[in-house]
């Protein structure tokens, strides 16, 4: 049988396949990311696109609570608020969706207004 391609030339060369910085750095990465999935205990936490783009806002930790509490506060009412908006749109199943939603938010509106109420009895007292 004829090849159509010669065999490669046999060389004496036994190079790493680590040798150069680049190749190194690829193998630390490789070992990282299956340290990682493989949850081998003692590998770094991964600081990977998804994460960081999770941490995309943060509270300052020097805040203020009260302000923390008035946004919070607000937050769930402009939720609450588009929620309603949505359901009067929708009909059915979609529109009990956006109804149990809209109460989860209410809910939410109760207990940041209590902690607000809290907050501003410490700061009265």
């Amino acid at each position: 049988m004829i090849k159509p391609t010669p065999n490669p030339p046999e060389t004496e060369d036994s190079t790493s396949p680590y040798a150069s910085p680049d190749s190194t750095r690829l193998h630390e990465a490789a070992e990282k990311a299956l340290d990682h999935y493989l949850k081998k205990p003692g590998a770094a936490p991964s600081c990977n696109s998804v994460d960081r783009g999770m941490q995309m806002f943060m509270v300052a930790p020097d805040v203020n609570p009260e302000a923390m509490a008035i946004q919070t506060y607000e937050t769930f009412s402009s939720v609450s608020i588009l929620l309603l908006d949505l359901a009067d749109s929708l009909e059915d199943k979609p529109r009990h969706l956006a109804m149990a939603i809209y109460q989860l938010s209410e809910m939410g509106l109760l207990l940041a207004e209590k902690a607000l109420d809290q907050e501003r009895a410490i700061a009265v007292g």
